[in-house]
């Protein structure tokens, strides 16, 4: 989605409902922080400190640079990239919550007010996802063992995802 002030992408969505209606604003860095800036006079103190709180979120947030980084990361099993996530607003598979972990633990807090879920699961999936996000985990662990030279903690982790991998084959349920 396109900012409504220009042609970049928008990155800040801001629902107003300060009136009878919705007002939707979808608006790049630059005039989210247009906008954000506070007036001279505040019409109420509550959308001052929503302005502020924002405001410091734009402060705080990534630079582009950052972003850009962040858009070409891939989960390793479905593919989506963080960019398409960022645009489509869906995840491709659950191990992408693993995967962008660092960037969804915010939204999902602010969102859920929590990062655990509480509540039903298929009957039939019963934990079927939790060895595969353990072996996404582990041979991430692997590659940034190897990357670090730590040769002895990758022959670990090479063989933890061996067995892994070995109970799967074999219709066991790892522990």
């Amino acid at each position: 989605m396109k900012c409504q002030h220009c042609e970049k992408p928008a990155t800040f969505h801001i629902t107003e409902l300060t009136g009878p209606e919705l007002l939707e604003l979808h608006l790049c860095e630059d005039h989210a922080r247009q906008y954000l800036t506070p007036a001279e006079a505040e019409p109420s103190e509550v959308s001052s400190s929503l302005t502020e709180s924002l405001t410091k979120q734009l402060k705080i947030g990534q630079t582009a640079e950052e972003l850009a980084r962040l858009d070409q990361r891939v989960c390793p099993v479905c593919g989506i990239s963080f960019y398409e996530f960022r645009n489509v607003g869906r995840l491709g598979c659950p191990h992408d919550y693993v995967c962008f972990d660092a960037e969804l633990e915010p939204l999902i807090v602010n969102i859920h007010g929590a990062t655990r879920h509480v509540g039903k699961q298929p009957k039939r999936q019963s934990g079927d996802s939790d060895w595969q996000t353990e072996l996404i985990r582990l041979r991430r662990e692997l590659h940034e063992a190897i990357e670090d030279e730590r040769y002895e903690r990758a022959s670990e982790l090479r063989d933890e995802i061996k067995r892994i991998e070995g109970l799967v084959a074999s219709g066991g349920r790892p522990e």
